[in-house]
């Protein structure tokens, strides 16, 4: 018996990973620095700003939209509906995995769906749901479709890689649902949850950004972008594109800081 109950203490279960079990792109700030440099040698190189425009005036762009209303209304209305579409792509993938794990049937079910879903490009999904839904919610549908799979699939591969032995244990000695869930299942399934967020949180800016771009909702990134373009205003395409890599990188950071910190209290 006490066996038992210190298997089932907090800590993590054999063969479980923690956060510092993952790959981490360790970017040097001399790379970043050089890289610049050969941006600013090829924009002066080619001297034709509307083909490439030089960082330092990207960044000046950057600043001067950023002091505007305008700009922070684009990326509050783009934020929340990429953002949202993440969400609850989250839900629905975590409660279909879980169900699909325990029930078979519901596993065949959604298996061609969720194929289907990661075999059909986004430009075709943009189009069919435009014909659907107003564009104002076209991103967050996208971001929806984009993500689901991602989560989906990991969560249940995680459920599924769960310590066999460990279940067994629980069995025996009639674990409450609860605590399997907490000391049994959630160390198991925090890196296969983690890693899909790591991935999913840049393909549902991506696509999103995507399907403003098409959809051109009024006031959204997207729109900007697509103007940017219309007019030839290379530093504001630049600008917005540098708008769009800073909210995904900065939104990407704080998530799976949270995520990284709940796998510690396991």
């Amino acid at each position: 018996m006490g066996f038992a109950k210190k298997a089932f203490m907090p800590g993590k279960s054999k063969g479980s990973k923690g956060p510092g079990g993952f790959v981490k792109l360790n970017i040097k700030i001399w790379a970043v620095v050089l890289w610049l440099v050969i941006w600013e040698v090829a924009a002066r190189f080619i001297g034709q700003e509307i083909l490439l425009v030089s960082p330092v005036i990207v960044l000046l762009r950057f600043f001067q939209l950023a002091a505007s209303v305008g700009f922070w209304e684009a990326v509050i209305f783009s934020f929340i509906r990429i953002t949202g579409g993440f969400f609850c792509a989250l839900l629905v993938g975590i409660l279909l995995a879980w169900t699909g794990s325990f029930f078979p049937l519901v596993k065949e079910m959604v298996a061609p769906v969720m194929a289907a879903v990661k075999a059909i490009p986004v430009a075709s999904f943009i189009i069919l749901v435009l014909l659907w839904i107003p564009s104002r919610n076209l991103s967050f549908v996208i971001s929806f479709l984009i993500v689901l799979p991602v989560i989906y699939t990991n969560i249940l591969c995680g459920i599924e890689n769960t310590d066999k032995e460990l279940l067994e244990m629980a069995e025996v000695f009639r674990v409450p649902c609860g605590r399997r869930i907490r000391y049994i299942y959630l160390p198991e399934i925090i890196p296969y949850f983690r890693a899909a967020c790591s991935v999913a949180l840049g393909l549902c800016w991506k696509a999103g950004i995507a399907a403003e771009v098409i959809g051109m909702p009024s006031g959204s990134i997207g729109e900007r972008l697509y103007e940017a373009k219309i007019y030839l205003e290379t530093p504001d395409l630049f600008a917005w594109t540098l708008i769009i890599v800073l909210i995904s990188i900065c939104f990407e950071k704080i998530f799976l800081f949270f995520v990284d910190k709940v796998a510690e209290m396991e």
